[in-house]
């Protein structure tokens, strides 16, 4: 049986798109969104545990850049269900020759792209649009006390956001910039 999906490497190793193939006809489309037997090829090696569902109204909007400390680091995809965004992933894997090295990508309704971001990354998006919704796979529950965060003004990152940030939630605005001795995450 052929691929319901193309797995689209990234300048980053383990970074991967997801383009979903939909199958259309006259009444409209069926897509398949995840299939664990096939995403394994991408480096899917945990089964998911969680999902989330997000809405995000202003156009302009970051969330973000989030992440977990081991033990408690996870794998995510990511979808935009409705609307657009712009996607990023940082490596902040101890170590890695990409480390502290971002990539970005246009995630929308229409595009049928996702982002699968394995541990060690940092995830933050910006709204394209307004409206935007996401689904987020985990393959850890969210803990609280092993979450951390990188600002996303940092300028040892120099993300380039697409838009002005119109609205930033204070607890991500108030992440420290890195220092010269951020090591990252030792998984």
């Amino acid at each position: 049986m052929p691929s319901r999906f193309d797995l689209l490497p990234t300048p980053i190793s383990g970074l991967v798109v997801i383009q979903r193939k939909a199958l259309k006809d006259e009444r409209g489309f069926f897509e398949r969104f995840f299939c664990s037997e096939e995403l394994r090829f991408a480096g899917l090696n945990r089964p998911i545990i969680q999902m989330n569902r997000s809405l995000t109204v202003k156009k302009g909007t970051v969330r973000g850049l989030h992440f977990q400390y081991p033990p408690f680091a996870e794998t995510k995809i990511v979808s935009c269900l409705k609307g657009e965004i712009f996607d990023v992933a940082v490596d902040i894997r101890s170590g890695s020759p990409t480390f502290l090295r971002w990539h970005g990508e246009i995630l929308s309704g229409e595009n049928r792209k996702s982002l699968l971001i394995p541990e060690g990354f940092a995830h933050g998006f910006q709204t394209v649009n307004n409206e935007s919704e996401l689904l987020y796979l985990h393959t850890a529950a969210f803990a609280p006390d092993a979450e951390g965060g990188l600002n996303t003004k940092d300028p040892m990152l120099g993300i380039v956001w697409p838009l002005p940030i119109s609205e930033l939630a204070d607890r991500d605005g108030s992440h420290p910039f890195l220092s010269r001795d951020f090591e990252g995450l030792k998984l």
